[in-house]
């Protein structure tokens, strides 16, 4: 055991980050690509993938001077392999397994899923498998029983949008810019929940799946009628997600088993409202409620490293071949049951 570098290019983020055995992040850097998709509302894969071309390199080299480390002085190193955008990954991957052929050290492929799944254990040593996750990132939003290393129960997933981008298409038609997520819960402060009647796709619905399409459209509608004020369709709009969230979060509840805690991650888990409405279904679950940092739930590379070294934990680690190809599309459970709809993000 010992301290692992790890690289986190799934997006619009380039990542670097030195986490040790002890949970201590030693070392971390985050170059943002905002300016560059700012214009556009929203990530331009080949704009993102040129930026993380310019940048991991530099960003690894700055990150070891930060520590005052080598790249010899590192156990292994950690990337994400998948999923995300394919040029992006490529990018971090391939940098990866040239730093592990340069220097000797076992190359680990991470999933970016399990990097988020894991993440809350970095932060809280007392979190035991097996817990109830609540994945909510741009690009997913899955409720995953979380049984150990390596060890997924997907219980539902979305059949169409994830909620990441709902808030990023809403934030769009309400012309707040990019990223979404952050602008929308700023303006829904201001705004009455009560205002605008908005839907709640498969509120009540016996399986736990999500669904979010219909409810980006009806923002839409919403905008073009011209009948309410943006902060009120903003709040209207988190509100009918939180209680999507809670009602599909309370199904899975029910039938995830036994479990030690009800865990919320990804970049939608900073949402201070939906947290706080994620703890009080825990308390009335009787389950404890875990959240990261918000400065992990967000694409980082600090969780990258920490399920390397949560992988490096496990015994019989074998080290992944220099020649494991990126994947768009990567699933933690591979076994779970195909979803109605496209279930693309399963």
């Amino acid at each position: 055991m010992g301290i692992v570098l790890g690289i986190e290019s799934s997006c619009d983020e380039t990542a670097a980050a030195l986490v040790g055995p002890d949970r201590a992040i030693i070392a971390q850097r985050i170059a943002s690509q905002d300016e560059e998709h700012r214009p556009y509302g929203g990530v331009v894969p080949e704009i993102a993938a040129r930026a993380h071309v310019e940048r991991v390199i530099p960003l690894v080299e700055a990150t070891l001077a930060d520590a005052g480390l080598r790249l010899a002085d590192v156990a292994a190193i950690a990337a994400t392999a998948g999923p995300g955008l394919i040029g992006g990954v490529m990018v971090g991957l391939v940098s990866a397994k040239a730093l592990a052929l340069a220097s000797g050290k076992p190359l680990i492929a991470i999933n970016h899923l399990e990097g988020h799944a894991l993440s809350p254990r970095l932060a809280d040593p007392e979190l035991a498998f097996p817990y109830l996750l609540l994945l909510v990132s741009g690009g997913h939003c899955q409720l995953i029983v979380v049984d150990g290393v390596g060890r997924y129960r997907r219980l539902a997933t979305t059949i169409d949008d994830a909620l990441g981008e709902a808030f990023d298409k809403t934030a769009k038609i309400l012309g707040l810019g990019y990223p979404g997520g952050p602008a929308v819960e700023r303006m829904a402060a201001a705004g009455d929940a009560r205002a605008v009647p908005l839907p709640r796709p498969l509120l009540g619905s016996a399986e736990p799946h999500f669904s979010f399409a219909g409810l980006k459209s009806a923002v839409l509608r919403a905008k073009d009628a011209a009948a309410y004020a943006d902060a009120d369709i903003a709040a209207a709009f988190q509100q009918a997600a939180i209680d999507c969230v809670l009602d599909r979060t309370s199904r899975a509840i029910a039938a995830a088993g036994p479990v030690t805690a009800l865990v919320v991650a990804g970049g939608v888990a900073a949402n201070q409202a939906m947290r706080a409405s994620l703890g009080a279904l825990a308390a009335a679950s009787g389950l404890r409620f875990v959240a990261p940092p918000l400065a992990l739930c967000t694409d980082n590379a600090a969780m990258i490293a920490w399920a390397g070294q949560e992988r490096l934990a496990q015994p019989g680690f074998a080290p992944d071949p220099l020649d494991i190809a990126a994947r768009p599309r990567w699933p933690l459970d591979p076994d779970a049951a195909p979803v109605r709809g496209a279930g693309v993000k399963a």
